[in-house]
């Protein structure tokens, strides 16, 4: 008798086991998260890599991969129909491809002011010569009309008055991304454009063949360009002014470094703002639902917000941003005042194919 008792308890157990594992099995399968693949542009790839980020989109049941391409080629060159959302940094290419593949929304979940990565000596001599100025506000300014009086004079850094610090025989240019396919270079000519046009944005054929002689010198003399702003940025961190005395950036790729304290950014680094500059609004279209859940979520998850501030990005909720600001002293402006709004997509098109044709 107590041999089938043993047997039936034996029996009993084995069942509660298999039991167990199936129900665990089934639980396990109902927890894989949705796989999610966008293309962005390559300054966000810190953000999208970072753990914090993917155990934050995890704990919506989300695995987000991302691509990088330069921010105008995701608009014209990228086959889309592999991705799930598509994340350029600016709102004219975002445009481009919201109508191109019939999107209904658009995200912009956060933005970053163009800027100039530079250093103390250089500062210095373009303080001398009255290109670098003073805001008042806790930052220094790049006159953009004065800068392209120095361009349309072909003027080099041995010939400024008393430069005994920087006396290269290079051509006083900032440096930029590649323009037939970076957004941070398309920025960066927007402004000079709007400047060079007597401070209106292009709006017209004439007006681009009017001011593409004076602008090209500013694009096409500063030699090879990387493709992306990540590649040019980690150049100015690891090969100092000797490679890249003045550098076109997204504001949040400095600021990221600061606040993170892991030594990139020196003591004679410095931040400076274009006058006028541009914000590069960093827009998210969704190509499917769980696309569209990305950017629901970048917009106005707290925890992703905070993450993305950490990154130095700007945000929806602009306290995170400013405690940080506060807490490591970063050279951020604070209300930044002087900032125009790119040309439509078609306009800024239309300005580069004629830049890339002057003799």
């Amino acid at each position: 008798m107590k041999r089938w008792i043993g047997v039936a308890l034996a029996a009993v157990l084995v069942g509660v086991v298999v039991v167990a594992v199936l129900a665990g099995t089934r639980g396990a399968e109902t927890v894989q998260p949705t796989v999610v693949r966008g293309v962005i542009g390559s300054e966000k790839e810190p953000f999208f890599d970072d753990p914090r980020v993917r155990a934050a989109f995890a704990a919506h049941g989300l695995r987000v991969e991302v691509d990088t391409a330069g921010s105008r080629q995701i608009a014209t060159g990228v086959d889309l129909s592999r991705y799930g959302f598509a994340f350029p940094s600016s709102v004219p290419a975002a445009e481009k491809i919201k109508r191109d593949r019939k999107a209904t929304t658009t995200y912009s979940p956060f933005y970053s002011p163009m800027a100039v990565a530079t250093f103390e000596p250089i500062a210095e001599l373009l303080t001398k010569a009255g290109v670098l100025n003073d805001s008042g506000k806790g930052y220094k300014t790049l006159d953009i009309k004065k800068y392209l009086e120095l361009v349309t004079k072909g003027t080099r850094w041995d010939q400024l008055p008393g430069n005994s610090s920087y006396p290269a025989r290079k051509r006083v240019l900032l440096t930029t991304t590649d323009i037939r396919t970076s957004n941070s270079a398309a920025m960066y000519l927007s402004a000079i454009a709007y400047v060079a046009n007597r401070e209106n944005v292009i709006g017209s054929d004439a007006e681009i063949a009017e001011i593409a002689p004076t602008l090209a010198p500013a694009v096409l003399d500063q030699g090879f360009a990387e493709s992306t702003s990540e590649a040019s940025f980690e150049d100015y961190l690891a090969l100092g002014a000797g490679k890249t005395p003045m550098l076109v950036v997204y504001e949040a790729q400095y600021l990221s470094r600061v606040f993170a304290g892991d030594g990139a950014i020196r003591p004679d680094m410095r931040l400076v703002y274009p006058s006028p500059t541009v914000h590069s609004k960093h827009t998210l279209v969704p190509l499917t639902d769980a696309g569209t859940r990305v950017g629901e979520l970048l917009t106005k998850d707290p925890e992703l917000l905070g993450l993305a501030a950490q990154h130095g990005f700007r945000t929806t909720d602009p306290r995170a941003f400013a405690d940080l600001v506060a807490r490591t002293k970063a050279p951020a402006a604070a209300d930044l005042v002087d900032v125009i709004e790119p040309p439509t997509y078609e306009r800024l098109e239309k300005l580069i194919t004629t830049i890339g044709s002057e003799p």
